[in-house]
């Protein structure tokens, strides 16, 4: 038995954070730990807050109220005076290096070819040398299967092929952490298996720790050690995927549970 998953060591921590659109309370005093190397999905009704959870945590947005850690240090504040303070931009550009995040529509920057997008970010953020960069983009294009196609520009890429390379963007920073934003919800139906399939050969590959917001019930089920049903910005029930899908034991989890599997 792989034992990548062993580690006790918290690796994000959310303490009692809320996040706020003027009087709408999207994050309620969430509480959530994440664990080293621990694959999470993130489930439940749109509007629950579920999204916001990533864009926090790669500091897209700032919190109202409580502290984000990760790998042991506050990230979205910072110590001044003994006390800690909403972090700057200086301090947050640092500290998001150790995040990678994958959204749902790729955001590939259309005028360069694939493999400049995933060496664009190293060179630039991390002072990688371009040689070394473009070797380590390489073998990131080849683990997606997309070698073939490093010279072209996203235009001609499909939609799971511009998927694709996003993940291997994001990878090459060499992230403590990947955040996957319903990163199939763009594409058409038959691609979706293929970036599933990647997803699936990183978490076996890598001792990464990923957080996945997803509507693919039986792929969260399949990959995940543990599944977050949140509902009005609350976590309502967490717990090993097999046990959170065959035997819920909170009400509202077992309607979203019934209402989504009955429609597939």
């Amino acid at each position: 038995m792989n034992n990548k998953k062993d580690s006790n060591d918290i690796l994000v921590k959310f303490s009692d954070v809320t996040k706020k659109y003027g009087d709408l309370v999207v994050l309620d005093k969430l509480n959530l730990e994440i664990k080293k190397n621990e694959m999470v999905s993130i489930i439940g009704p749109s509007g629950s807050g579920k999204t916001t959870v990533l864009r926090v945590l790669m500091t897209l947005e700032r919190i109202n109220q409580g502290i984000i850690y990760l790998d042991g240090e506050p990230l979205t504040h910072m110590p001044e005076k003994e006390k800690l303070v909403f972090a700057d931009e200086k301090y947050l550009r640092k500290r998001r290096s150790k995040i990678g995040m994958v959204f749902q529509q790729f955001n590939l920057f259309p005028h360069m070819t694939a493999l400049q997008n995933c060496i664009e970010a190293p060179i630039e953020v991390l002072g990688m040398k371009k040689e070394e960069a473009e070797e380590r983009a390489l073998d990131l294009m080849d683990l997606v299967g997309l070698s073939d196609k490093k010279d072209e520009h996203p235009s001609r890429l499909s939609g799971g092929q511009q998927q694709r390379v996003a993940i291997a963007r994001a990878l090459a920073m060499r992230p403590k952490v990947m955040l996957l934003d319903e990163i199939t919800s763009a594409l058409d139906p038959e691609v979706v298996g293929e970036v599933l399939n990647v997803i699936r050969s990183l978490n076996k590959k890598y001792d990464l720790t990923m957080i996945m917001v997803t509507h693919q019930m039986g792929f969260a089920r399949e990959i995940s050690d543990r599944v977050c049903f949140f509902n009005e910005g609350k976590i309502f029930e967490q717990g090993p995927p097999q046990q959170l899908f065959d035997n819920p034991q909170n009400e509202r989890t077992k309607q979203f549970l019934h209402a989504v599997l009955d429609a597939n």
